[in-house]
């Protein structure tokens, strides 16, 4: 019967949406105890810890002995933040604006970082220096984030009283981000089971609609910042993440302990993820936003590459 796998994808979109409002409520107040903007706090801490789902995939797939799911699925996320995400916040808010933590070196930094997997893998493989190459180039935007905004000499210079102020609203986000957890856990289980109903193959389903499913954290968080009118946070949250993703693929890839060979093509999928970025870094230059019209012409390249794939590996 379908109506108990859809009731069940129902009651996680709720959690998730109660867990997204706990957490970006918290990063508001903790942006305001540490006198950051709320774009840094949210892309250190949201964009962290709304990747435990790609983190649950990546380890799953080592288990079960099929790395390159988390390969695909990491891939995937990145497109889908910078090809549906963020492009949909665009459209649904008229526009976004980059604000300017990230103008200049710091998004054209970010940029490269999340872009880096999809240069990584052009050979056919990723080993151990690739992964070490990743968690450095990660390492050196976050350093070069800090250095620039001082976020870790503030949280040092925090009072007794402050302290405890951040450490609960710390505790709170980590509550709200947990709820996202099990709940997104469940759209993902979900997601795979009507992918296999549908007979879909593996490559797809992790490349298309796990990557998807991952992202639903990302994807709740910027609707209710939209409706919360908090598009900083909505921005930083899914910059982080992407970033995040390309650490997981060097600590996954690292664990894995030996390199992994990549049987499906994902030239198509690294095209697309390049060809996006680029326009997204052409469009955010002009006037430091992302137009309405920008977001639909992003959007249209993520349709075009959903249709690309289903009409390969179908």
């Amino acid at each position: 019967m379908l109506w108990p796998h859809l009731l069940v994808y129902l009651v996680s979109f709720i959690g998730i949406w109660i867990g997204s409002g706990i957490a970006v409520k918290s990063v508001e107040k903790l942006a305001r105890y540490l006198k950051l903007s709320s774009f840094i706090v949210s892309f250190i801490i949201l964009g962290l810890f709304t990747s435990i789902g790609e983190l649950s995939v990546g380890i799953n797939a080592l288990i079960s002995g099929d790395p390159e799911i988390y390969v695909g699925s990491l891939i995937g996320a990145s497109i889908v933040l910078f090809m549906l995400i963020a492009p949909l916040l665009a459209v649904v808010g008229n526009s976004v604006h980059i604000n300017h933590e990230f103008r200049g070196f710091n998004l054209l930094a970010s940029l490269v970082v999340v872009v880096l997997p999809a240069i990584l893998v052009m050979d056919g493989k990723i080993d151990q220096t690739d992964s070490i190459v990743a968690m450095v180039a990660f390492f050196f935007l976050l350093i070069s984030l800090q250095s620039r905004r001082g976020f870790l000499e503030k949280i040092k210079n925090l009072g007794s009283k402050g302290g405890i102020k951040v450490g609960k609203e710390i505790l709170k986000t980590l509550f709200g981000v947990i709820i996202i957890f099990i709940a997104s856990k469940f759209v993902v289980n979900q997601t795979v089971y009507f992918s296999d109903l549908l007979g879909v193959s593996p490559f797809l389903i992790s490349l298309l609609l796990i990557s998807i499913g991952t992202n639903i954290p990302e994807l709740s968080l910027i609707v209710r910042s939209f409706f919360m009118k908090n598009y900083q946070v909505a921005f930083g949250n899914y910059v982080g993440s992407a970033v995040f993703n390309t650490f997981l693929l060097g600590i996954l890839t690292l664990i894995h302990g030996r390199p992994v060979f990549l049987s499906n093509s994902y030239t198509i999928s690294l095209l697309f993820l390049i060809v996006g970025l680029l326009l997204f870094y052409r469009f955010a230059r002009t006037k430091n936003t992302l137009s309405r019209q920008e977001g639909l012409i992003l959007l249209a390249v993520y349709l075009i590459f959903i249709l690309t794939e289903i009409y390969l590996h179908l």
